[in-house]
């Protein structure tokens, strides 16, 4: 094991064991030593991410491979990089902790890495009781959510998710605000049903693949070549699809996340709506497409126009909404929906937008969840009727709302652009009049985002907020700018420098959809179906 294979583990278990120790002993340390703790926890995964980011790029660039087991001579890198197997003594059933990251994984570790960060400092200079458990459960789900992303071993990419999930419902019943019992309690059982089907359709993956391990490469290895009976994958592939589904809030199975982040405390919207939430994304792009072909052929136009459900339904309704933070959380569950229409094409250029639109909304929407925080201590409310006039008193906060509200509807210069313009180019190809439909979201995003932006922080303030405006309100404050910062700085990066995610995603799609027909094709599988002989081009045009 070479020394940057401890990139992942020690991202992992630095986050794990300083909350451990914050939730068992913190409130006998010194309020120094605990706030030194929780910034290791905080800080390792993000420090582990950047250097992952960083030394993929370069291996990228100095260390082609050749290829020619797909259609002649192809360059790629080997599949996945910073590789480590440790056996949990379950070796057995085909269970290794086995880590390691590809193309299709990096920007999502990164996604973990930059939002964990920024809501742990977030969280750390906010005012909250108990504030050491408080931490404790954040590290919980910063060393689940970094897990999910790294994790080959199907069983553990499952295990660190619902690792993650459980500190989650306790923070929101326990720190969220108003609802929030309510709110925890419909979320665990949404939550649970979808991981009860996702965890049946692994293990029916698992006996399907006949590699007698958990395994991602060597179930890809026995399954693919094998085909199989369609039937069998048809069904599998319906449980990993509603089963993920529901954990991304797929219409019509989408209620418990408005209500869930509404009563979240911050920190804890940031991580799930930002990370967590693209468990089920990742699952389908990294897993479930490309293991159960048939399964996506078959499935793939309901997917498709449940994805619509999420854009145009979903959309209208988060227009109706006169609070803030339930805007956003609509707004996050219509989002998702661009995504799904990505999957949906079964395309190069349609996985590539995927990924890099979950990379973007997991930053531009924990970024408006933190600020929409920061909006409501200066206001005490997110009733947009009672606000107004913000501007006049916290300008660089307005600016900083406006800038992740555009990022949020896709202004070239983020990320988010080149997310939704190659998901709108895969989604042409693949259906128009759905790309017709679709582009309605544009609009829709614009409407809502330019609207909280009026209301909140222009025009005259409201005679409710009066009292407070001409009281101190203060612009935004260090723990509030420099997290916002670090997601919207990261977004920019990217919106301006796309090659440094889409080469990585360009060379693992061809090795993880090499068998993957379009959705609703006839055409026997074939290599051929989707991925030329030649480097694939999508996203890399976006260079």
């Amino acid at each position: 094991m070479t020394s940057d294979a401890l990139f992942l583990p020690l991202a992992i278990a630095v986050p794990f064991l300083t909350g451990f120790v914050l939730l068992l002993k913190g409130r006998s340390l010194s309020p120094w030593l605990s706030r030194a703790l929780a910034w290791a926890g905080f800080a390792t995964p993000a420090v582990a991410a950047f250097c992952a980011w960083w030394v993929f790029a370069v291996r990228l660039s100095d260390t082609p491979i050749i290829d020619h087991a797909l259609h002649g001579p192809y360059v790629h890198t080997p599949e996945f990089l910073f590789t480590s197997d440790y056996d949990a003594g379950l070796g057995f059933l085909g269970i290794t902790l086995k880590l390691g990251l590809n193309g299709l994984s990096l920007p999502m570790f990164v996604l973990a890495g930059v939002v964990g960060l920024a809501a742990g400092i977030y969280a750390m200079y906010t005012q909250t009781d108990r504030k050491e458990a408080y931490w404790g459960l954040l590290l919980f789900i910063v060393s689940g959510a970094v897990g999910v992303f790294c994790s080959i071993n199907l069983f553990y990419f499952y295990f660190f998710h619902e690792f993650a999930l459980i500190p989650t419902f306790i923070l929101i019943g326990w720190w969220g605000g108003p609802g929030s019992r309510t709110a925890a309690l419909e979320m665990t059982i949404y939550l649970t049903l979808g991981a009860m089907l996702s965890l049946l359709g692994l293990l029916a993956l698992y006996f399907h693949s006949g590699a007698h391990s958990f395994d991602l490469v060597s179930m890809r290895a026995w399954t693919l070549p094998a085909g199989g009976d369609s039937g069998a994958e048809n069904r599998i592939f319906a449980l990993l699809m509603f089963g993920f589904g529901i954990l991304v809030s797929l219409w019509p199975f989408h209620s418990w996340a408005p209500s869930g982040y509404s009563a979240a405390p911050t920190p804890a919207a940031m991580l799930h709506a930002g990370v967590l939430k693209k468990f089920g994304l990742y699952g389908l792009l990294q897993i479930a497409v490309p293991l159960l072909p048939g399964g996506m052929s078959s499935w793939g136009h309901t997917l498709a126009w449940l994805a619509l459900g999420n854009v145009v339904i979903i959309g209208v309704a988060t227009m109706a909404q006169r609070d803030l933070k339930m805007m956003l959380g609509y707004s996050s569950v219509m989002h998702m929906g661009y995504i799904f229409l990505g999957i949906a094409c079964v395309s190069a250029l349609g996985a590539g937008g995927a990924i890099i639109l979950m990379f973007a909304h997991g930053l531009s929407i924990a970024a408006l969840f933190l600020l929409s925080d920061a909006v409501y201590q200066r206001t005490r409310t997110y009733d947009f009727g009672a606000m107004g006039g913000l501007c006049q008193k916290a300008p660089v906060l307005a600016g900083f709302f406006v800038a992740a509200t555009l990022a949020g509807a896709g202004l070239p210069g983020f990320a988010n652009f080149w997310g939704e313009f190659t998901i709108f180019v895969a989604l042409w190809k693949y259906a128009p009049l759905m790309t017709a439909l679709a582009a309605l979201g544009l609009i829709i995003s614009a409407i809502y985002g330019l609207r909280a932006v009026s209301r909140v922080f222009f025009g005259e303030p409201s005679p409710a907020f009066r009292p407070l405006f001409d009281g101190v309100v203060k612009d935004i404050q260090p723990r509030e700018r420099w997290p916002a910062v670090l997601l919207l700085g990261a977004l920019m990066v990217v919106g301006f420098w796309p090659s440094t995610f889409s080469r990585g995603i360009n060379e693992a799609l061809p090795l993880v959809y090499q068998n993957t027909p379009p959705a609703g094709s006839v055409v026997a599988l074939a290599p051929t179906n989707l991925v030329p002989a030649t480097p694939v081009a999508q996203p890399a045009s976006l260079r």
